[in-house]
């Protein structure tokens, strides 16, 4: 055993030294997109002044931010492996049904909240499985997952929304009170970040997603790794579900959708995580989501509607991807 483990215990050390010394240089991509975000919020602000100094403004902010950017932390730990899961925004639907059927069913608040985790997660673990043990890509499964959870929601709920549960104290902590859902925004990109960057799990899902066969063969364990990230991307998919449930005090068995999935995977691209896999960042999808919510917000403000929003998003996308290819291939030519 301490032959195969010493040999990995050398390469996660030397890993984050070849990627860069200095903090400019490491913290490169996330400082890009930062001054973005940045000189939109300034170019918004100066063209309505009502943009970010209200209360009004900032927590429609935060609340377009923080569902995307939650999101996006589980989709860019599978694409790093070089995996995606298209059903993320139907568990986003599923997972606050099954709060509320097990709050009927005599469960306390807490625990209906924990049932509603487990159901996302089964659903994660299903599309693990079916991706790695029987050697389906990512993106074929979780588009069948993504059709059946759909249809299940609608079944299970008859198409009709239905009141969230709880006294107001605890639908406050949970997204209803209006800056509740940045903060647990905040609080998950830490601990996201510190699990890729900081733990074994996240340098050898790192390791795995640029060179599967070499991480295999220096004893990482890539299916579990990928299975683990299946299921960690849906638990913070239906968590997502839960706190806007609490926030507009309804669940719908159309919410989500694939909209919200789609702007999570834009948010982690224009962030710098490419789909290719291999590299990305929790911070650069935190601040991808919020790039998205300052357009969204900023063309509403000054009366452009969402036709052009989603021309600007499109060309954020390919421009990130274009960007984000480039820049690799000259960091390995440099490499060599």
């Amino acid at each position: 055993m301490d032959t195969v483990n010493e040999p990995r215990k050398l390469d996660t050390a030397r890993a984050p030294k070849r990627a860069g010394v200095s903090f400019a240089s490491h913290w490169a991509p996330e400082l890009r997109i930062l001054l973005v975000a940045v000189l939109l919020a300034a170019w918004f602000e100066f063209a309505n002044h009502d943009f970010l100094f209200t209360n009004a403004s900032l927590v429609n902010l935060s609340q377009f931010i923080a569902p995307v950017a939650i999101i996006a932390f589980g989709e860019i730990m599978l694409m790093i492996g070089g995996d995606i899961d298209l059903s993320a925004g139907m568990v986003f639907a599923f997972a606050p049904f099954m709060m509320v059927f097990a709050n009927d069913a005599g469960a306390p608040m807490w625990l209906a909240v924990i049932a509603g985790l487990v159901a996302a997660a089964v659903i994660g673990f299903v599309n693990g499985a079916v991706t790695v043990w029987l050697r389906l890509p990512s993106f074929v499964t979780t588009l069948g997952t993504l059709f059946l959870i759909n249809g299940i929601t609608l079944t299970v709920s008859r198409g009709t929304p239905a009141a969230t549960p709880g006294s107001p104290g605890f639908a406050n902590f949970m997204g209803a009170w209006g800056y509740s859902e940045i903060l647990w925004t905040i609080a998950l990109a830490f601990v996201m970040h510190v699990l890729l960057r900081h733990t074994r799990w996240g340098l050898h899902t790192q390791a795995a997603g640029a060179n599967p066969i070499g991480a295999s063969e220096a004893g990482i364990r890539v299916n579990r790794l990928r299975l683990g990230n299946f299921v960690l991307a849906a638990v913070l998919a239906g968590f997502t579900g839960i706190l806007e449930g609490f926030r507009i005090t309804s669940i719908d068995p159309q919410a989500g959708g694939n909209q919200i999935m789609f702007l999570a995977v834009a948010a982690a691209v224009i962030g710098g995580t490419p789909l290719t896999g291999g590299s990305g960042t929790i911070v650069g999808g935190l601040i991808g989501a919020a790039v998205l919510g300052i357009l969204n917000d900023g063309f509403t403000l000054i009366g452009i509607n969402a036709f052009t929003f989603n021309i600007i998003l499109g060309a954020a996308i390919l421009a990130a991807m274009i960007f984000n290819i480039h820049v690799g291939r000259i960091r390995r030519r440099g490499a060599r």
